[in-house]
């Protein structure tokens, strides 16, 4: 389950890796990716299989991972769906019939919203990227340089 306080400790153990900002940031930038792709219900074993082919830090491919979410999944299925259409200059499709629910009505139905939602899907994910990767970036720098002095204060003697 979210918390604040859960949240708050993967993004320390995140910015205070021995790893470059940019490494991390290009971690974070590729999870922002894949959270925007089409292929929805495979995006965690997606984003695992990245993060090991290109020896990603996998907590911050996971962290952008967790930009498209519960709460904003709604708004960023329907600006998908809206910018593919528009740029592939389509009409809206004709409204969903529930009456027939068989498999093959439910293709032929889905059909006409596959390829706008490829289209808008693949626009999201690289402007999502796009501006992750500057974003996380400067973070991690930030949040790097804050913390410099302090990382090099000696540990308290043991009792």
């Amino acid at each position: 389950m979210f918390s604040p306080a859960r949240f708050q400790s993967t993004l320390k153990q995140v910015l205070h890796l021995q790893e470059s900002p940019q490494r991390t940031a290009l971690a974070f930038a590729m999870g922002v990716f894949l959270t925007f792709s089409a292929p929805y219900g495979l995006h965690t074993i997606i984003a695992m299989f990245c993060a090991w082919w290109f020896g990603l830090n996998y907590l911050a491919v996971f962290l952008g991972l967790s930009v498209n979410n519960p709460w904003t999944i709604v708004p960023v299925l329907g600006l998908t769906f809206w910018i593919g259409t528009r740029l592939l200059g389509l009409p809206d499709p004709p409204p969903f019939d529930w009456s027939d629910l068989s498999a093959m009505a439910i293709y032929d139905q889905v059909q006409p919203y596959a390829l706008p939602f490829v289209v808008g899907s693949t626009i999201l994910s690289v402007l999502g990227a796009v501006l992750a990767y500057p974003a996380a970036y400067y973070f991690v720098t930030k949040h790097r340089r804050a913390a410099a002095p302090h990382q090099h204060e000696p540990l308290p003697p043991r009792d």
